[in-house]
């Protein structure tokens, strides 16, 4: 189970990334559950209800197979828009019935989703090695409206060590966003990886002066 895990961060580009998470998708869910022991429920979801009103409009970044969504549905959030780079993965997020739109895209590159869209974005899991690089935040921060969160988790070591520290300190030293609260460490995988802890990152979005446009 490790090798596939390797397997799939070792993706030289992000053709391969979605092919090899499009051979993974029907089996993702058990793997990290039963072999790696991921949680029910992550910590991403609490700070997502305490800052994020139940009738906004989420964006779920990397949504993969929909866990994180379910998580939302659960606690009563019912307007979820989910975005994965694979489409097999989509596949079985759809089959949860949690998301009003499921799109392909890719985190990194241009989201078709107007400036100022969403009230908040979720992204858990996404931000990690191979996967979705830092410069991702720009984008995401567009299509989030002023005042509203995004709300992801980062490996500790993975912050400190990849560039993702600069730049989630240069957005805010241009007014960008507000770090609102940086949760815990926890244990994301025991079973598997008990040295994989996660911690979870909220930033509010500031007010740039423009004018918000309506979905």
């Amino acid at each position: 189970m490790s090798d596939k895990i390797q397997w799939v961060y070792s993706s030289p580009n992000n053709r391969q990334l979605r092919d090899r998470y499009n051979q993974w998708a029907k089996d993702y869910e058990r793997d990290l559950t039963e072999t790696f022991g991921r949680p029910n429920r992550e910590p991403i979801v609490d700070l997502t209800l305490k800052y994020v009103p139940q009738n906004a409009l989420i964006l779920d970044a990397g949504a993969g197979t929909g866990t994180m969504g379910q998580w939302l549905h659960k606690e009563g959030y019912d307007n979820l828009v989910g975005i994965d780079l694979s489409p097999g993965m989509l596949a079985e997020a759809q089959k949860k019935h949690v998301y009003t739109q499921l799109r392909q895209m890719i985190l990194g590159e241009p989201l078709d989703f107007p400036t100022s869209t969403f009230d908040a974005v979720t992204a858990c899991g996404v931000f990690t090695y191979g996967h979705a690089p830092s410069h991702s935040f720009d984008e995401l921060i567009r299509v989030t409206k002023p005042e509203g969160y995004i709300i992801f988790t980062l490996r500790p070591n993975f912050y400190e060590s990849s560039d993702f520290k600069d730049k989630m300190t240069d957005l805010e030293t241009q007014g960008k966003w507000t770090l609102t609260e940086r949760g815990d460490k926890y244990q994301a995988e025991p079973k598997g990886q008990p040295d994989l802890y996660l911690q979870t990152w909220v930033y509010q979005t500031q007010f740039t002066g423009q004018t918000p446009r309506q979905i």
